[in-house]
């Protein structure tokens, strides 16, 4: 049982740390947005490549653009701000109740 409880928690551990990562690639590459970067540079190509593919799958869905201000970044943001709240405490306390 430890062995599945110690597995969880690692687990948990891990998710939490991509999140914050991929929260922070998000900040990075919007605060880039402001000051016009060379779109030839190969740091943000990644973090467009990084960035993009989720913000297009949140404009599906929601209309994110107001008053000429993008907040597909604040809206993924605060999902995975949730996820890690919610998912990552919820594997803490499994591994506390086992």
């Amino acid at each position: 049982m430890i062995i599945l409880a110690t597995f969880v928690e690692a687990l948990a551990q891990i998710l939490h740390t991509i999140i914050n990562i991929y929260i922070w690639v998000i900040i990075i590459a919007a605060l880039i947005t402001f000051v016009r970067p060379d779109p030839y540079n190969p740091i943000v190509q990644i973090l467009f490549r990084l960035t993009n593919p989720v913000y297009a799958f949140i404009r599906r869905y929601i209309p994110t653009i107001f008053g000429g201000l993008d907040i597909a970044p604040i809206i993924v943001i605060l999902s995975l701000q949730f996820i890690d709240l919610f998912a990552v405490k919820l594997l803490f306390a499994l591994v506390n109740a086992l």
